[in-house]
């Protein structure tokens, strides 16, 4: 798994990979920035990293594997994940504003209290996610399987589930408005708790 060493400046906040400080506490945030995508260009499997805080914005992760990852707290902008793979990611808090996964095979990742605004997800794999309060606006998910994902007490605002697998997706306390399933098995999700349970 990543690194989980605190920032040595005693912050809390997680070090950035190759470093023992957060990016908050980086001299030059751009070079260290700069260190960390040319990491994700050179090498098609990226294992442990940690970039938690970091700002990306335009960045191309298609077609990369990661494993293990921290992106905490980490900002993408316009950034495209077409044809990744991740396994074990963490985006708990981390912002993604127009961003796509397209055919993505995302699975065991935590996406909790994070901020997804006008992005697209469309045929991926997106199974076991937890979306635990997350705030997902103008966002599709199309031609999609979300096969036992949580969106439990999540915001949804303007959100289309077009063709999607969602057989045991857990909505409780979810907030939706505007929220359409487009040809989604929705009687096999989970909307409120089972009182025999």
């Amino acid at each position: 798994m990543f690194n989980t060493s605190p920032c040595a400046a005693g912050c809390g906040r997680s070090a950035i990979s190759g470093t023992n400080i957060c990016y908050v506490h980086q001299a030059d945030k751009e070079q260290t920035k700069a260190a960390i995508l040319a990491q994700i260009a050179e090498n098609e499997i990226i294992k442990d990293l940690s970039v938690s805080g970091m700002h990306f914005s335009g960045v191309d992760f298609s077609n990369r594997r990661f494993y293990g990852c921290n992106f905490r707290d980490t900002y993408f902008s316009q950034c495209v994940f077409s044809g990744s793979l991740m396994r074990m990611c963490f985006f708990d808090f981390a912002e993604f504003t127009d961003c796509e996964f397209i055919k993505s095979d995302l699975q065991f990742l935590s996406f909790a209290g994070t901020q997804i605004i006008g992005c697209t997800f469309s045929g991926s794999e997106l199974v076991h996610i937890n979306f635990l309060g997350a705030t997902i606006a103008r966002t599709v998910f199309s031609n999609l399987n979300l096969y036992n994902s949580r969106f439990i007490n999540a915001e949804m605002d303007n959100v289309l589930f077009n063709d999607c697998n969602v057989k045991r997706v857990n909505f409780i306390s979810a907030r939706q408005k505007d929220i359409v399933f487009k040809s989604s098995n929705t009687a096999e999700a989970i909307f409120e708790l089972d009182e025999d349970e």
